[in-house]
């Protein structure tokens, strides 16, 4: 006699045959008034013939019988991604759980595609970096709704329930830009980033928080938005930076590599980084002791913040053990470097 286990079946099996959408079947099977009474009726008589258990019951055979959790990011070959999946993974196996891990590369389609393949695997929890292109949430809500413990981790859901980990963003924006402005900088341009990501909202805000204190201009034509915050990206930008009558004397970029195509296309045009155009960036990444002149950044403790993910996983999941503050922030460190730092270049 064969013991093989028969497949679970998921809200996304019945969303699938009927042809709606998973958040469909979730409110019909909950009488949601927004669901017309045919849909309900169609919803629950496939979900009796198919044998589909209840969200609790389910949740509770996931958390029994599976000891892997789900790790759905962007880029993996991205090194604060990178740093993040090894702080999961390190937890992870300390706690006795393996770990999946897939990428979305910042496509909202390919993140659905995954969580619903990472949920089907039933997994014990999900850790995931929203894709720049993600703004609607109902692929992760349906995950929630089951039972199955979510923590989002550095991007995260403007207006979805959830435990997050995460840096303050807008006062580690205001840090770096600060820093331009002591340096000498009066001319700040921004490197944004995806303004469909609340991360680089804030950014924005910290950035223009910064000047204000300051007393300088706000000038939206240095507010640059980009779309991957590429190395390519950031050299093509700079260019159409210095094209402007009035130039920047300073770009604060919301990542390392954008920051080192700043640098490229200077130097690649007689700029002087940083007596000319002075440098920082947001990440840390290994290239900014690479680049010359070397790249002034923030730091972003990724690896800490895998690891505190995959803690608050386990205990949402725990229902005996008290879940901690729904959001975890940590704290940043601005670390300077020969691109930024104009002082002793001026005075000197």
């Amino acid at each position: 006699m064969s013991n093989k286990r028969k497949k679970q079946v998921t809200i996304y099996d019945l969303a699938t045959e009927l042809n709606v959408a998973p958040s469909t079947v979730s409110r019909a099977l909950k009488d949601h008034f927004s669901i017309g009474k045919e849909t309900i009726t169609a919803v629950k008589d496939l979900a009796r013939k198919r044998g589909y258990r209840t969200n609790t019951l389910a949740s509770s055979l996931r958390t029994q019988e599976s000891k892997t959790i789900g790790v759905l990011v962007s880029w993996i070959n991205r090194p604060f991604i990178s740093s993040l999946i090894h702080g999961v993974e390190a937890a992870a196996r300390e706690s006795g759980y393996n770990v999946i891990i897939s990428q979305s590369q910042d496509s909202y389609e390919n993140e659905v595609a995954n969580a619903k393949t990472l949920f089907s695997s039933r997994i014990h929890a999900l850790v995931v970096s929203l894709a720049v292109e993600t703004t609607q949430y109902d692929h992760l809500q349906e995950i929630i709704t089951s039972g199955t413990p979510v923590v989002f981790v550095d991007r995260v859901p403007t207006d979805l329930e959830g435990d997050r980990v995460m840096i303050d963003n807008e006062k580690t924006a205001r840090m770096a830009t600060q820093h331009l402005i002591d340096q000498g900088c009066r001319r700040i341009a921004l490197f944004r980033g995806s303004a469909q990501q609340v991360i680089y909202r804030d950014r924005e805000a910290g950035y223009r928080a910064a000047l204000e204190a300051g007393g300088l201009e706000i000038d939206e034509s240095l507010i640059i938005a980009f779309d991957r915050l590429t190395v390519e990206e950031g050299t093509r930008l700079t260019e159409q930076l210095f094209q402007l009558p009035n130039p920047p004397d300073g770009i604060f970029s919301s990542n390392d590599s954008a920051a080192v195509g700043a640098i490229k296309y200077a130097r690649a045009n007689g700029i002087d980084v940083p007596r000319q155009l002075a440098v920082i960036g947001f990440n840390d990444d290994p290239v900014c002791e690479i680049i010359e002149p070397q790249l002034s950044s923030v730091t972003h403790p990724a690896v800490e913040m895998g690891r505190l993910a995959l803690h608050q996983a386990l205990r949402i999941a725990d229902p005996e053990t008290p879940v901690a503050d729904r959001l975890v922030k940590l704290e940043t460190q601005l670390i300077p470097r020969a691109s930024s730092l104009r002082k002793p270049l001026i005075d000197g």
